[in-house]
C-alpha cells in the first residue's frame, strides 16, 4: 500500500446506555462533519441499551452522507430477518448502510432466547459466516430491474427477475427470495472485528471492511497482508478489502501526554489496542502508520463519546485534513462510495445473463 491510498476513519457513537435519540443524532452529525466514512454503535444482548439498528435507523434520515454501521448479533436471531433489517437501513439511508456482525457467546444470553444453549466460538463464527453468506444471497435475489411498477397491467414484480437461494447452512435454511428490494448499495457493506482464528476466517470470506488490534505498525501490516492473502484463496479480490486498525481513544489529558502513542492498556469498549494523549499526536500516529502502509485506516472508540469525539473531528481530523491526508467531503453518497467499494452486482442477474448465452 503507497502513501497515496485514501486514509479512511470511523468512529464508535456507543458507550453508557442513552434513551434519547437525540444524543447519538448529534454524534453522527458531528462525525458526519468531519467527512469521517462511517460511524458504528456497538449492541449487545449481554447489556440494557436500545437496539443499535433501530437508533441507526433513526439517525438515517437526519443526516445526508456519514455511512451507519450498527452491530448485529448473528447468534440467537434469524438470518432472513437480519438481512430484511439491514437492507431496509440501507433503504432509509439511501445506501449509507453497514453492519458489524458479532456473536454471542454467553449461556446467560441464550437464556433470555431459550432456543439452545451457548455454543462455542467456532461454531458461533462459522454461523456468522454463513448468515453473511446467505445474506448477500438474499440481497442479490431481487434483480435490480426486479420492480416493474406498472399500473396499466398491474405488474409490481418481474417474477423471472426473483430468485429462490435455497440456503442450508449449519443451523438452518433459508429459501428465499427477500421481501425488501435489492438495496441501494446492492449490499450493505459487512464489518467484522478480526478477534480470533475463527472471527478472522468469517472475516476474510465475507468481510468488506475489517477491524483488527494491533500494538505496532509492523503487526498491524503482517495482520494486513494475512487477511489479504486469505481473501485471495477464497477467490476474493484483496484490493477489494479494507483493513482498519481498531484503538480506543482517551484524550482526556489533552494538556499533557507524558506518554504519547500507542501503548498496553486495559480491556476497554474496543476490547484491544488503547491510545491515551492529545489530538495532535493522534494525528501523528494515524499519520505514520499510514504512511508506513500498516492498514487502510483507523476505527476510532471515544473512551467518552461526547468530549472525546469533538476533540477527534475537530483536532485530529481537522490536523489530518490540513495536512491533505484525509479528505474534506465525502466522495459519494454511499458507504460504499466512501470507502472506494464498487456496487457489486447480483449473482442471480450474472447466472441469467450467463444461461442465455449458452
Amino acid at each position: 500500500m503507497s502513501a497515496r491510498t485514501s486514509l479512511h476513519l470511523a468512529a464508535e457513537i456507543g458507550g453508557p446506555p442513552h434513551y434519547d435519540a437525540g444524543h447519538y443524532l448529534r454524534l453522527a452529525r458531528l462525525a458526519e462533519g468531519g467527512a469521517l466514512d462511517y460511524v458504528t454503535l456497538g449492541d449487545s444482548f449481554a447489556r440494557p441499551g436500545l437496539d443499535a439498528l433501530a437508533v441507526l435507523a433513526r439517525v438515517a434520515p437526519a443526516t445526508d452522507r456519514i455511512g451507519l454501521v450498527p452491530t448485529v448479533t448473528t447468534t440467537h436471531t434469524e438470518p432472513f430477518h437480519v438481512s430484511s433489517a439491514v437492507a431496509s437501513l440501507d433503504w432509509v439511508s439511501n445506501g449509507r448502510a453497514g453492519w458489524h456482525v458479532e456473536v454471542s457467546t454467553t449461556e446467560a444470553e441464550a437464556r433470555l432466547f431459550g432456543r439452545r444453549p451457548a455454543a462455542a466460538p467456532a461454531a458461533l463464527w462459522q454461523e456468522a459466516g454463513e448468515v453473511a453468506d446467505v445474506s448477500a444471497r438474499l440481497w442479490d435475489s431481487w434483480e435490480d430491474d426486479a420492480e416493474i411498477r406498472d399500473t396499466a397491467t398491474g405488474r409490481f414484480i418481474d417474477r423471472d427477475r426473483l430468485h429462490y437461494v435455497d440456503f442450508t447452512g449449519s443451523t438452518f435454511t433459508v429459501k428465499g427470495p427477500a421481501i425488501v428490494p435489492r438495496p441501494p448499495q446492492g449490499r450493505p457493506v459487512t464489518v467484522i472485528d478480526a478477534v480470533g482464528a475463527p472471527a478472522k476466517e468469517a472475516a476474510a470470506r465475507h468481510a468488506d471492511v475489517i477491524h483488527i488490534r494491533a500494538t505496532t505498525p509492523e503487526q498491524a501490516a503482517a495482520l494486513r497482508h494475512e487477511l489479504r492473502t486469505r481473501a485471495a484463496s477464497h477467490g476474493r479480490d484483496p484490493d477489494a478489502l479494507r483493513v482498519l486498525v481498531a484503538l480506543t481513544v482517551d484524550l482526556g489529558d489533552v494538556e499533557s501526554a507524558p506518554e504519547p502513542g500507542l501503548e498496553s492498556g486495559p480491556r476497554l469498549a474496543a476490547r484491544g489496542t488503547y491510545f491515551r494523549g492529545g489530538p495532535v499526536d493522534l494525528a501523528d500516529l494515524i499519520a505514520q502508520w499510514h504512511r508506513s502502509g500498516a492498514a487502510d485506516g483507523f476505527h476510532l472508540t471515544p473512551i467518552t463519546p461526547e468530549r472525546d469525539l469533538e476533540r477527534i473531528v475537530n483536532g485530529t481530523v481537522a490536523l489530518l485534513q490540513h495536512r491533505s491526508l484525509f479528505r474534506t467531503f465525502h466522495p459519494g453518497g454511499t458507504l460504499r462510495e466512501h470507502l472506494g467499494l464498487t456496487r457489486p452486482a447480483s449473482r442471480y442477474a450474472r447466472a441469467a445473463t450467463a444461461s442465455k448465452g449458452a
